[in-house]
């Protein structure tokens, strides 16, 4: 009992150091106006609206180039040439890693709970076109990024953020800019999230809470993977990516397919949410705004992350690359995240969870409790993809931050051993702290990345869009 207590006591005082950090960068990140009896951030129109214009700008790029997207992640190891680490299909398990998983697991219901199930329609709108945004970023990562004498990357938008502003006279503004994208993804690799949900499948599953055992496991683990770098992590992810996406997309569409006599009435319930037929919740507004929002916790499309695992992707073409990770959100947030939404929403475990406030809101539970509904011990399968899910996130996340770290501090190797260490430490607590302090700690990460990643892309536009046309015009996309 004493340890239980200890554990409480401890989760109370990392979430009592958490919540003012959080709740301050929240206050600046999350200006927001009041629509309907729902907050809308200025920073979620600017992240869709900027996908949004990517996509007619580069005149529906994710369309057009998906099939040449699918023939070069499906190229060997032996095809590629040039500098860089890893392969197309590594460099892209590699960025799924970090977006498939807990984000796709626990975020849907998320969603769900405070937008209604119509949250899931803007949810696929806004990964649609992520998909573009995915591409813009990657490519230009690609593009400027740095490799060292031995032949290693080092590369993100904070090295295209810098170029381009230095380019157009503002050097000083555009080292600021370079230095906020990369302390925020510093503190968004301190992806407690994923420890925290993972330790709640845990418990629900075996019906026991040890959240600071579990987090120091986890840290630990994850340690012995991130000390060998990207090489080490690509390897590792290409393996459990596709191997948890067949055990958890194959549980849920068993699931799908046994309550498919409810099918109708769930599609029918999610377009009567997202459109507004439903005044809870904020009605259309609630849909969009939490869809939208937790869309782009799942995929960050928009936020630059996936573009430093990109970044060290072995060719001498850079557009290659963009059009490799337009998969991502499609992948992520098109597939996964409506296949684990029609799990939740035909078994109906939702519904006591509707437009609950935003502090008793549950996330793993719910989708643990929607595959519970069909088979006792499907939450078991559940445990071992959200174990793999968190894990290789965590790896993921723990490498963006590394570059970050080295981008601000220098790309040696006591940086890099120094910030992996201390990154442990802190995922190590992630168990015992409040979900939602957790969720809103990272939103603020995530979307602070996204605003000086998206001016970028703006002012880039013009060359990427001519760098586009030559190599389309090289391969035959039309």
């Amino acid at each position: 009992m004493a340890s239980v207590e200890g554990s409480r006591s401890f989760a109370e005082l990392i979430n009592d150091t958490l919540s003012p950090v959080s709740d301050f960068v929240s206050s600046i990140i999350f200006y927001s106006v009041r629509i309907n009896g729902v907050d809308l951030p200025i920073v979620v129109v600017w992240l869709i609206a900027a996908a949004a214009f990517l996509t007619i700008a580069l005149r529906m790029v994710n369309l057009r180039g998906f099939r040449h997207a699918l023939s070069l992640v499906a190229k060997g190891k032996d095809d590629h040439s040039g500098d860089g680490e890893i392969s197309h299909f590594e460099a892209l398990s590699s960025a799924l890693s970090g977006t498939v998983g807990l984000g796709n697991i626990a975020s849907v219901p998320v969603a769900i709970a405070l937008g209604g199930p119509g949250a899931i329609i803007w949810m696929i709108l806004a990964g649609f076109f992520g998909m573009t945004a995915k591409f813009a970023e990657c490519a230009l990562a690609v593009k400027y990024r740095k490799v060292k004498p031995d032949g290693s990357t080092i590369g993100g938008p904070m090295y295209y953020i810098e170029a381009v502003f230095a380019r157009l006279g503002l050097k000083t503004i555009g080292k600021a800019f370079a230095i906020f994208f990369a302390v925020m993804t510093m503190g968004a690799s301190i992806s407690v999230f994923q420890v925290n949900q993972a330790h709640a499948q845990f418990a629900n599953v075996t019906g026991h809470s040890i959240p600071i055992i579990f987090g120091v496991i986890m840290a630990g683990m994850v340690g012995i993977v991130i000390i060998g770098g990207i090489r080490k992590i690509a390897r590792v992810t290409s393996i459990l990516v596709p191997f948890m996406g067949v055990i958890y997309v194959g549980a849920a569409l068993i699931i799908i397919v046994f309550n498919v006599g409810e099918l109708p009435n769930a599609v029918s319930e999610i377009f009567r949410s997202a459109f507004g037929l439903e005044a809870a919740g904020g009605g259309i507004i609630g849909a969009l705004i939490n869809g939208v929002q937790r869309a782009t916790y799942s995929s960050e499309a928009g936020v630059g992350s996936a573009a430093i695992a990109h970044s060290a992707v072995r060719t001498n073409e850079p557009m290659t690359e963009g059009y490799v990770a337009l998969l991502e959100p499609f992948i992520d947030t098109v597939v996964v995240c409506t296949i684990t939404a029609l799990v939740i929403i035909v078994t109906g475990v939702h519904e006591p969870h509707l437009y609950a406030p935003k502090s008793e809101i549950v996330g793993i539970e719910i989708t643990s409790a929607a595959f519970a509904s069909m088979f006792a011990w499907y939450p078991y399968v559940l445990l071992i993809s959200v174990l793999l899910f968190a894990f290789s996130t965590l790896v993921t996340w723990a490498h963006y931050g590394s570059q970050a770290a080295a981008y601000l501090f220098g790309a040696t190797r006591r940086v890099e051993v120094a910030f992996k260490i201390t990154l442990c430490t802190l995922l190590s607590t992630g168990a015992a702290i409040q979900l939602s302090s957790v969720i809103d700690f990272i939103d603020s990460m995530l979307f602070g990345m996204a605003i000086p990643n998206i001016i970028a892309l703006y002012f880039l536009l013009p060359e990427l869009r001519g760098d586009m046309k030559a190599y389309e015009l090289k391969v035959g996309i039309k």
